[in-house]
């Protein structure tokens, strides 16, 4: 399997700082989180059909390393890799990068692939092994 990687570019709103213009650390993992919707979308997954199919990703673990303060008007880029081949949990490592490529930090986050009727983990579904593959 070859690494998966994935970039999405957001700009910084104002309600995301701190009353020094610096963001919030809160919403760092809102940026991870979107940056591995917009993942699993590019890969042809839905999130939504996975939760309507009964499987849940929920956050086990979250790690972020502050480099770099990043400010509000900034654009950020989130660099999303897949670390390993998925088994009953997932896990992706992250980069955010300015314009000019500096990295501001980095992160990783493990989720389970969850059964959400009796709450235990699960296996991924097939079609994101599948897609995965190709």
């Amino acid at each position: 399997m070859s690494i998966k990687q994935d970039e999405i570019e957001i700009r910084v709103r104002y309600s995301e700082t701190d009353q020094m213009g610096v963001v919030h650390h809160a919403n760092y993992a809102l940026y991870l989180e979107l940056a591995r919707i917009e993942w699993l979308r590019k890969l042809g997954i839905s999130y939504k059909k996975m939760e309507e199919e009964g499987v849940g990703l929920p956050v086990v673990s979250l790690s972020v390393n502050y480099k770099i303060p990043i400010l509000y008007d900034d654009v950020i880029t989130v660099k999303t890799k897949l670390k390993q081949m998925p088994t009953a949990l997932v896990e992706f490592e992250y980069e955010i990068v300015n314009k000019s490529g500096q990295i501001l930090s980095t992160a990783s986050v493990i989720l389970a692939f969850l059964n959400m009727k009796t709450k235990r983990p699960t296996r991924p579904p097939k079609y994101f092994l599948e897609a995965l593959k190709n």
